[in-house]
């Protein structure tokens, strides 16, 4: 790989995650919000599921209007990051829940824009055996702006006024982006058509076996990952009984620095390992931290940031490998159905995970909420070892299972 594609990969891993601190600025701030507008558990949720809702629905519109190959990938990521800055921008100006919560579909839908025509232009930039890779680090970027919003709450506000400096450091982050990405990003050398939506090929997708097994697998893994980076902050808030800075630095470590090096590390892994086997090791490891969840409060604080950093790097660093087996497993007419149903239900699975954690804490304590999410990861972990007994299997990262 030469110098500028290299460059250019570079740039948009640091784009990529600079926008993505989009989707968790409201939920860094939910206390505030919650204070603000009288907010219960069910108004606090939905402020955090209202983006997936709206990524749901601006992927499926993407890729009805097969706007991967109508426009560049840098362009609509640019546009996306702008969009979804003036939309998270506009927070501060909403009078009540509802306003917020249309604000905060379009956050999802904008950033739609952003997620998988950034995973299509860093393919576009290595070849097809770095690639594992390059997706894994540009995971790992997105993982770490998500997680951004906690860091900004503890560092621009310094305990004044966090709300503002989150949402106008998040918008702002996401401008600068939009700027690097059209000025200084190039398509690669390796850009191939995007995988064409076709809706009539759903029934063949859904009817094979391998197909159905690695998108069970997804949608186990995200029953889990979306509702516990929710939430962390909020557990070690009422649970171990962590003071709002301490959780919001330790939730950022958690999700942004250890996730982003555990999807890194995954990439490269999965490539080298197989990804049945990677993800079977990564579901099994982060569903035992989900069974053994009510004893963190228990543990001395080191003990705590130790497994809550292993948690933050197993929860992640299987999630490009699933997409990644869709991409190996269809045949090439059928890439692109399978690609946005995995993604466009592994996200609204989300939404009732999201949704159901915290009425599961209202009834037994937080310190047992998490083990709602001990069923996701089980799912996928059965599905991958399924799948790793099928012949098809062999298709995957170059023979490996």
């Amino acid at each position: 790989m030469n110098r500028r594609p290299r460059l250019s990969l570079a740039l948009l891993i640091v784009a990529e995650c600079a926008v993505m601190s989009l989707w968790f600025s409201a939920t860094a701030v939910l206390s505030d919000l919650a204070r603000l507008w009288d907010l219960g558990p069910d108004g606090k949720a939905a402020l955090s599921y209202a983006v997936s809702l709206g990524f749901v629905a601006g992927t499926l519109l993407l890729a009805r209007l097969d706007l991967a190959d109508r426009v560049p990938s840098r362009l609509l990521i640019a546009a996306g990051a702008v969009l979804g800055a003036v939309v998270n921008a506009g927070l501060l100006l909403a009078p009540s829940l509802a306003p917020a919560l249309a604000l905060r579909f379009l956050t999802g839908m904008f950033l739609a824009c952003v997620y998988p025509p950034g995973m299509r232009l860093a393919a576009s930039l290595v070849p097809s055996e770095r690639r594992g890779l390059a997706v894994g680090l540009l995971v790992g970027a997105l993982t770490l702006g998500s997680a951004s919003p906690h860091l900004l709450a503890v560092v621009l506000a310094e305990g004044q006024r966090p709300l503002e400096a989150v949402v106008l450091g998040s918008s702002a982050l996401a401008v600068a982006s939009a700027l690097v990405v059209l000025g200084l990003v190039r398509e690669g050398p390796y850009a191939r058509r995007a995988a064409r939506f076709d809706p009539h090929r759903l029934g063949r997708v859904v009817g094979t076996p391998s197909l159905r097994l690695a998108s069970f697998g997804y949608f186990g893994h995200m029953w889990e990952l979306y509702a516990f980076w929710s939430w962390l902050v909020v557990f070690l808030r009422e649970a171990c009984d962590m003071a709002e800075d301490g959780a919001r630095l330790l939730g950022f470590a958690t999700i942004g620095v250890a996730g982003a090096l555990g999807a890194g590390l995954g990439g490269w892994c999965a490539d080298r390992v197989g990804r049945t086997r990677w993800t079977i090791l990564a579901l099994a490891a982060s569903g035992s931290c989900c069974v053994l969840s009510p004893l963190l409060p228990l543990l001395p604080f080191a003990a705590l940031v130790v497994v809550l950093l292993l948690w933050g790097a197993a929860v992640i660093t299987d999630s490009a490998q699933f997409s990644a087996a869709i991409s190996e497993l269809a045949e090439p007419d059928e890439i692109g159905v399978a690609l946005t149903m995995q993604t466009a239900v592994g996200f609204a699975l989300t939404m009732p995970a999201i949704w159901l954690l915290p009425r599961l804490a209202e009834l037994l304590g937080w310190r047992f909420a998490f083990v709602m999410l001990v069923p996701g990861p089980i799912l996928g972990l059965l599905a991958m070892a399924r799948l790793r007994r099928l012949p098809d299997a062999t298709r995957m990262a170059g023979g490996r299972r």
